[in-house]
C-alpha cells in the first residue's frame, strides 16, 4: 500500500511538473509573440498548468480503486444474445 502511495506522489508531481512548465512556456510565447511582452500570460500559463496538475492529483488520490478497462466479459448465452442485439 505505502510503494502505491508513493508511486501515485510521483505521478503527480511530475505530472504537475510539465504542466506547469509547459503552460509557463506557452505563456512566454504568447506574451512574446502576441501581447508585447507583458507579464500576464506567462502568469496565467503557469497558473493553469498548476492548476491542471493539482486536479489531476486530487482525482487520482480520491478515486484509488478506478479501473479503466474496455473489454466486458459475457458469462451466459442469453447476455450474448442480448450484446449482440445492441447496435451501438
Amino acid at each position: 500500500m505505502a510503494d502505491e502511495y508513493g508511486r501515485k506522489w510521483d505521478r503527480c508531481l511530475a505530472d504537475t511538473a510539465v504542466k506547469t512548465v509547459t503552460g509557463l512556456g506557452v505563456g512566454v510565447v504568447f506574451s512574446v509573440l502576441f501581447f508585447k511582452r507583458r507579464t500576464w500570460p506567462v502568469s496565467f500559463g503557469s497558473g493553469l498548468g498548476l492548476g491542471m496538475g493539482y486536479s489531476n492529483c486530487q482525482h487520482d488520490f480520491r478515486l484509488p480503486y478506478l479501473i479503466h478497462g474496455r473489454t466486458v466479459k459475457v458469462s451466459s448465452q442469453r447476455e450474448k444474445l442480448l450484446l449482440n442485439s445492441v447496435q451501438f
